[in-house]
Formats: C-alpha cells, sequence, structure tokens
C-alpha cells in the first residue's frame, strides 16, 4: 500500500505451555453457552463512546475494476470504518444507512448543517476512485461538525484486492486522531485452527485480518500445530507442533512458505516468542528431565540458557525496549508468574494471588502484563512489578491472550468444544468475537502492517 501525505516432567511441561492444558479447559466448557461478556469498567482512561457520523463514501465516476464496482466499494468502505471504530468500544457511529447522501464535491467541502441534527461530534467522509493504471484510490477526510473544521486527512493508493486495508487504514487514522493512540485495525491475526472430534483434532495454522476478513491456511493440517507468534518484522512465524510424536519450534517465512526447525538437537521445544527486533526467538526446551528457557538467533545456532532452576520454566515474553523477560515457572510449588533480565539475571517472582497465572505477555506500551488465571481459566492483568492486578473477562474457560500493537486491546481464546477467538478492550471493557471459518485457539496479534 502506498500512503499520499523427563517424559513425565517434560510433558507436564508442555502442558502448562498449552495454556495449562486447554482442551480439558475446552472440555469442562463444551456444555456451556458461550455469550459475550457485558461491558466491564476497568483502570482508568474510561469515556463515554464518542458519537460519530460516517455516511456512504461517493466515487467522482462510477467504474467496474478487479474488486467491484467503485460505487460499491465506497458503500463498503464506510462500513469498515463504522464496524472498526464500533467494535473498539469508544466510539458510537451513526449510519452509514440513513445518513444524507454525499457527493463526490462535498468530501472536501461538506454540508455540516446536515449532519448537525444527528448529534454527531465528528464526520467521517471519503471516496473510492478507479485510476487508469489499474489502482484504487481511496480517501478518507475527518471533521470536527460543532466547528465545522477539518482535523485530518489522508489518501491511500492500493492494488484493488487491498481495498479492505484502506479502510482499515481510513479507521486507523479517526482513531489515532481523536484518542491519541495508534490503532489496531490494519492488523493481521495467526491463530490454531481447529476442527473434528476432540480425540482426532486437525489443528492448522491460518492466518487473517484481525475482523476476520481475507482468511488462509498457511499449513495442511498433516501435523499438529499450536501457539503461532508473529515475529514484529511480520516476515516470518515461529510455533510448536508435534512430530514424530514431539513437540518441536519450527520457523515458517511468509513470502516462500517454507518451514523449518528452529533448533536442531534432538530434545522437546516449544513455547516460542520473538525479542523485539526479530533477532532472536526465546523458548523452552527440556533437556535431562528439566525444562528451561532459551535464547537462539531466528536464523538458528546454538542456544543458550537463560534458566537454571528445578521445575518447568517456559512461556517467556520480552519487555517492549528488550531489556526483560516475564515467564511462567512451578519452581513455588503452583504456577506463577517470573520476571528476569534478558540475560536471565535476577529472577523474581510476581504473582501472588490465589490459584495459577500461566501464558504471561508483555504489553507493548511496556506498563501492563497479560496473563491467564488459571482457576477460573479468566483474562487479566498487572503492572511489571505485580502490582494493580485485574480481571478483563467474565465467565471463564478465557485463556491465552496477545496484545493488539498499541496496547489497547487483548485477544484470547474462549473455550468451548471447538473454541472461539474474542478481544477485550482493556480501558472501555468492549468484548468483541472475532469470526473464523472453524473453531479457534491459540490467536497472536501482528504489529500495524506497513
Amino acid at each position: 500500500m502506498k500512503m499520499l501525505s523427563s517424559l513425565k516432567p517434560l510433558l507436564a511441561g508442555v502442558a502448562l505451555l498449552l495454556v495449562v492444558a486447554p482442551a480439558a479447559a475446552q472440555q469442562q466448557a463444551a456444555d456451556r453457552p458461550v455469550e459475550e461478556d457485558e461491558p466491564i469498567r476497568v483502570g482508568e482512561g474510561v469515556t463515554t463512546a464518542i458519537p460519530i457520523a460516517i455516511p456512504y463514501m461517493p466515487t467522482p465516476r462510477p467504474a467496474d475494476t478487479a474488486a467491484g464496482n467503485t460505487q460499491n466499494l465506497g458503500r463498503q468502505v464506510a462500513e469498515i470504518v463504522a464496524t472498526d471504530l464500533r467494535n473498539s468500544g469508544l466510539f458510537t457511529p451513526i449510519g452509514p444507512p440513513g445518513l444524507p447522501a454525499v457527493s463526490f464535491p462535498q468530501v472536501t467541502a461538506p454540508d455540516f448543517g446536515a449532519f448537525s441534527p444527528t448529534g454527531a461530534n465528528n464526520l467521517v467522509q471519503g471516496f473510492v476512485q478507479a485510476n487508469p493504471d489499474g489502482t484504487l484510490t481511496v480517501g478518507c477526510y475527518l471533521y470536527d461538525v460543532t466547528l465545522r473544521s477539518e482535523l485530518t486527512r489522508q489518501g491511500y493508493v492500493v492494488q484493488p484486492p487491498e481495498w479492505r486495508r484502506a479502510a482499515h487504514r481510513c479507521a486507523d487514522t479517526i482513531y489515532s486522531r481523536l484518542t491519541g493512540e495508534g490503532g489496531y485495525f490494519d492488523t493481521r491475526i495467526v491463530y490454531v485452527s481447529e476442527t473434528g472430534p476432540a480425540r482426532r483434532r486437525i489443528k492448522r495454522l491460518a492466518i487473517m485480518d484481525y475482523d476476520g476478513a481475507n482468511h488462509r491456511f498457511l499449513t495442511n493440517g498433516q501435523w499438529t500445530v499450536l501457539t503461532p507468534r508473529f515475529a514484529p518484522n511480520q516476515q516470518t512465524i515461529t510455533f510448536m507442533t508435534y512430530q514424530d510424536e514431539r513437540p518441536r519450534v519450527m520457523v515458517y517465512e511468509l513470502d516462500s512458505g517454507r518451514t523449518r526447525p528452529l533448533v536442531q538437537q534432538p530434545h522437546m521445544t516449544f513455547a516460542p516468542r520473538y525479542s523485539p527486533d526479530s533477532r532472536y526467538i526465546i523458548f523452552s526446551m527440556a533437556v535431562n528431565g528439566n525444562t528451561d528457557i532459551y535464547r537462539i538467533p531466528v536464523s538458528g545456532g546454538s542456544p543458550q540458557r537463560l534458566t537454571n532452576s528445578p521445575g518447568v520454566d517456559t512461556g517467556g515474553s520480552y519487555s517492549p525496549d528488550g531489556s526483560r523477560i516475564v515467564f511462567e515457572s512451578d519452581r513455588s510449588g503452583s504456577q506463577q508468574l517470573y520476571v528476569m533480565n534478558a540475560d536471565g539475571s535476577d529472577q523474581r517472582r510476581i504473582s501472588f494471588g490465589g490459584g495459577g497465572y500461566a501464558t504471561p505477555v508483555w504489553s507493548p506500551r511496556g506498563d501492563l502484563i497479560a496473563f491467564t488465571r488459571t482457576g477460573s481459566f479468566q483474562i487479566g492483568v498487572m503492572s511489571p512489578g505485580g502490582s494493580g492486578e485485574r480481571i478483563l473477562t467474565r465467565g471463564g474457560f478465557a485463556e491465552g491472550p496477545t496484545w493488539a500493537p498499541n496496547g489497547r486491546a487483548v485477544m484470547f481464546t474462549r473455550g468451548a468444544s471447538s473454541g472461539q477467538l474474542w478481544y477485550v478492550d482493556v480501558a472501555s471493557g468492549t468484548t468483541r468475537r472475532v469470526p473464523t471459518p472453524l473453531g479457534g485457539s491459540d490467536p497472536a496479534w501482528s504489529p500495524l502492517r506497513d
């Protein structure tokens, strides 16, 4: 897009990695309906949803393209922008249906009087235009209705198959201008697609846009896959697979589709995650009956051991600046969270609440760590020092959090017989389900796309 302007201890370790045996949690949930959570007011920064008018976007002249007629695309772009903003929980979109039609000249010269009666604070207008070279231009404008002034504008030149990205980029622009935060709509999700009976489950690696569109499978289901993770540079994905009845960390190259093992040693490896600079992967490896966290370059090499304690150390996640790592360990007798320096020094426990803690993930902002409470299977957050613990989800059977790139929302798996993907806005508490063609688990949110 071009923008203008031991076996038992070993198996115990693997189970610990997999969000404390998620299959068991899902089986417990099989007879319970999955319902949308009530909004939960958590922490600071809770605001009243902003009313914002989003009429259908015109075209200077209707034209047929590889993505469809530009007139229809203008309607669809407006609908996606409205849906993105509504799903954040911070906006109440008005329209597109029911709003006055906007002509192409009015995109840059709005009829504010036509939108004042709607009660909207802001107005989003735009257009879709077919270009002679076969590309599309999608314009995006944000106005203050009361002050009758332009707040921001942006244009995107895209190939027809990428028109949805332009819509998400428009929503990100509006979100950022009105909240002062980075957006998260032009992102992708890699996750485990699940189908079939529990004892013969087929688990494939799949990728899609954050809202479930543009879905495709990356693996064919020959091997069970788990815990996929996006590289920050979005060039590779690391995940765990079962081959020859043992877990093994793999690296998938997005451009070529090639897959290779991360470690050549014949040990069980699992729980991979990238460093912020995409140069290293930390992972767990079981050697001589002990499971510890190691670091290795993405390109391969000799693993560097970072932990050395009795029990299972796993689930590592870097801080945004790469200086520290949060991980889970049962060295105290139960699953708890620990933080250490990136070289493995200064290991200290940070979780002290009742029950167990698993699958920690450091927020991109650096201010929070998301985790799974294993007794109730809920998603929570706490500060990197362990203070301020709070639960974000209701109803249980939620596990495996992953952060949006702006640190505002957390996606997770909601347990059921087939599993579902949901996300919750950390401040507003708004919770939404992400559509997938089959069951889904183990989501990982990508950074914003280039």
